[in-house]
Order: structure tokens, then C-alpha cells, then sequence
């Protein structure tokens, strides 16, 4: 089931590159331009037909697609009766409107994902911290040896733990710690973390609040650092862990407002994350070259087929369409980045043609010509090497030390 699983999530990846561009292909119909090609994959042509005057088709590589549309700059080539329908002579907001269709398409896409599951699986909120509720109790291991990528090696512990030796329980919530009050999960690791001593825990249950007091374990903890030498830390550990923000079921009614208020917080929480992308690039170093690969490390296509496949094995489909959903809101996301060959570069250009337009219209001259897209090239191979460079860091560290969610 893994590699069916892997292989699944990979084909609804190659789907959500081709229904955005389908978003351009249908924008640009819409509009009155010419769509010459619309084909999925790259490489040669394995299968195509002619509908109107679009042909449509399959290529051997299946790595993305592509939308060909007549005169998106002035160097394409041109038959003589297409001269008017060039992109680069239409209006700036056709323009923008078939540039913007693509990058809607994923965000549509996710949209949809998103109201089915908050009917079938429910929706957590993104913006609400852990509670201060116990959701597992653990044995917790004196010696813990963790080796170059993160995994422990140390023999398994055994017994209850400090706090499952204390009497507390799955599903209990921490009201107080040596008398300080807790809100959050935060809270409880803000206040155990620099435990010495043996350490007094209000918790409530069943209504009924307790005091229980447990001697937390000064674990040694041997890593290994960037230089390949072990490092030894001692943290105290109570042996639990939180129980998970609960997620809100809907009905469907109620689910298109639910799944845009999330959709609303997951934008957020992608922007955050494609703004970090350039800080990241030391951290899938460092997992490539041996060290521990963190979760929130960027991924690849690779690396998320993986992730998905694993999802499908484990019979997680929430968690499945939950990933699918955020991938397309990164990549409608990212393809605004105001940076050639990205549609948001293409965009960026219309809106530097009509601001200069409008100011040599207040200077009582004609307007200008397009853009000259050559001119573009160098910084356009730059931001395309940039990418290419930052997307094989990402495969190795994939490859390599991948990310383990499951």
C-alpha cells in the first residue's frame, strides 16, 4: 500500500499543477486569446488530440504541464491572423486575469479539499495552543543516545514514568504547577523545564481538582553535533505529552464558513513558512551532511509523495488530503512571488507597463512598447538557478534523511 500510496499522492500533485493550468488555459479562452497547446508533462509528445484550435495532450515526463498561449511576449512567433490576439497587445487586466487564473486555481483546489474535510473529518483551529491536557503518560529513559539523524538508540525504558507513578492519567488537565497556574501546554513545559526538584501538580479530573507531587528524571541526553563529537545534556522529564487541539466537526451547512475561516488561518501559516524558505537553507544542509532533519524543514515533491504515501499506508486520508491541501496553497502562494519565470513576475511586469503608461500619459507622451523579455533573461536564469539549487537540497535532504511523520 506504501508505494500505491506514494504513487497516488504523486499523480494528485501532477493533477493540481495541471488544473492551474487549466486556470490560465480557461482565463485565456475566456478573454479572447489564443490557447495554440495545453498539455500535461514534459518531453515527448505521447498522446494528443485537437479540439477548436487547442491541442490538447499528454507528454512522456510527467513533471508539471504547460499552457501555450499566443504572444505572451513579443519574440513568439506569430501567424499573421493571430497578431491581434497576441497576449502582450491585450488590456492589462485580461492579462492580469489569466496570469492570477493559475495560482486561483490552487487555491480553489485547496478550498474544496478543505470543505470536505471539515464534513468528513472535522478541522482543527491553527491558531489555538496545545491545552494543558495530558494525552499520553511515558516511561522516561535515565541515558537517552540519539545518533547523527535524531534517532534514538538507547534501549527502551520500562515502568510508568514520573508522572504515571504520581497517579496521573491520560486525559488530565494541569491547572497549577508548584502553584502557578497554567493555560496552555507551553505553560506546563515553561515550568518543568528547569525543574530540580520534586514538583507539586494541581490537575483536575472529572471535575474534581487534585495535588499530586512527582520527582521528575534528570535524563542525560548525548547528541551529536555538527562536528560528528557527542554532547551531553541533562533535561528533567516527567514522561508526558499533550493530548491534541480537538477538531471541530461541521455539518454541510455550516462547513464553507468553517473551512474558510481555516483556509484563512492555513494562508497565514504558509506565508510565515515561504517567508522562512531562504533561512532554511543551512538547516536541509546540515540534515544532508548528518545532522538531525527537523519537521519544519522544507520538503520536496519527493519528499511529500513519501509523506502522503506513508498516510495512505496508515489509513490516515485526513492527514492525506489535509497535506495536499497545503501544498496547493504553497504553490498558489509561491507563483504570486513577483519574480520571473513565477506568474506573479509575469504580473509584475503588466503592472510596471501600465504605471509607465500612466506616467508618460501625465508627461503628455505616447505609451510605451512591452517589456523587452530579453532583457529579463539574466535575472530570470538567476531566480530559475536559484530554485533549481534550493529544490535538489531539498531532494537529497529527502533522500537522505527524510522527514518522519508517521
Amino acid at each position: 500500500m506504501l508505494i500505491l500510496g506514494i504513487a497516488l499522492f504523486a499523480l494528485c500533485l501532477l493533477l493540481s499543477i495541471a488544473w492551474h493550468e487549466c486556470g490560465h488555459m480557461w482565463a485565456a479562452q475566456a478573454t479572447g486569446m489564443k490557447v495554440r497547446r495545453y498539455f500535461v508533462g514534459f518531453g515527448p509528445k505521447i498522446w494528443s488530440f485537437r479540439r477548436g484550435e487547442t491541442e490538447y495532450g499528454l507528454k512522456a515526463i510527467p513533471l508539471g504541464g504547460f499552457c501555450d498561449i499566443a504572444g505572451m511576449t513579443t519574440y513568439d512567433e506569430l501567424a499573421p491572423e493571430d497578431e491581434s490576439r497576441a497576449m502582450y497587445r491585450q488590456k492589462p487586466w485580461k492579462r492580469l486575469v489569466v496570469l492570477f487564473a493559475g495560482p486561483l486555481q490552487n487555491f480553489i483546489l485547496a478550498f474544496i479539499l478543505i470543505v470536505g474535510l471539515a464534513i468528513f473529518a472535522g478541522l482543527p483551529n491553527l491558531t489555538e495552543a496545545l491545552p494543558a491536557k495530558i494525552g499520553a503518560t511515558q516511561c522516561v529513559a535515565p541515558v537517552q543516545t540519539y545518533d547523527v539523524k535524531g534517532n534514538l538508540t538507547s534501549p527502551k525504558c520500562t515502568g510508568g514514568g514520573p508522572a504515571a507513578d504520581a497517579g496521573l492519567r491520560d486525559g488530565d488537565k494541569i491547572v497549577a504547577i508548584d502553584g502557578q497556574p497554567v493555560s496552555d501546554w507551553d505553560d506546563v513545559t515553561s515550568l518543568l523545564k528547569n525543574a530540580t526538584g520534586a514538583v507539586a501538580i494541581s490537575y483536575e479530573r472529572d471535575g474534581v481538582t487534585s495535588t499530586t507531587t512527582m520527582q521528575p528524571i534528570q535524563a542525560d541526553i548525548s547528541t551529536i553535533n555538527e562536528n560528528g563529537n557527542p554532547e551531553h545534556t541533562y533535561k528533567p522529564m516527567v514522561g508526558i505529552g499533550p493530548a491534541a487541539v480537538p477538531w471541530k466537526q461541521y455539518n454541510v451547512v455550516t462547513a464553507f464558513g468553517g473551512a474558510a475561516v481555516f483556509t484563512g488561518q492555513l494562508i497565514g501559516k504558509t506565508w510565515d513558512a515561504l517567508l522562512q524558505m531562504p533561512s532554511k537553507v543551512s538547516a536541509l544542509w546540515h540534515a544532508i551532511t548528518g545532522g538531525s532533519r527537523g519537521a519544519d524543514t522544507p520538503t520536496s515533491v519527493v519528499g511529500a509523495s513519501v509523506i502522503g504515501g506513508q498516510a495512505a499506508d496508515h489509513g490516515a486520508w485526513s492527514f492525506f488530503f489535509f497535506l495536499l491541501a497545503s501544498i496547493n496553497l504553497f504553490l498558489g502562494l509561491f507563483n504570486l512571488i513577483p519574480l520571473l519565470p513565477l506568474d506573479g513576475g509575469h504580473m509584475a511586469v503588466v503592472g510596471y507597463e501600465k504605471l509607465r503608461d500612466r506616467i508618460r500619459a501625465m508627461r503628455g507622451r505616447a505609451a510605451g512598447g512591452p517589456v523587452d523579455y530579453m532583457k529579463l533573461m539574466p535575472p530570470t536564469y538567476a531566480v530559475i538557478a536559484v530554485m533549481g539549487a534550493y529544490m535538489i537540497l531539498a531532494v537529497l535532504a529527502d533522500i537522505i534523511n527524510p522527514i518522519k511523520v508517521f
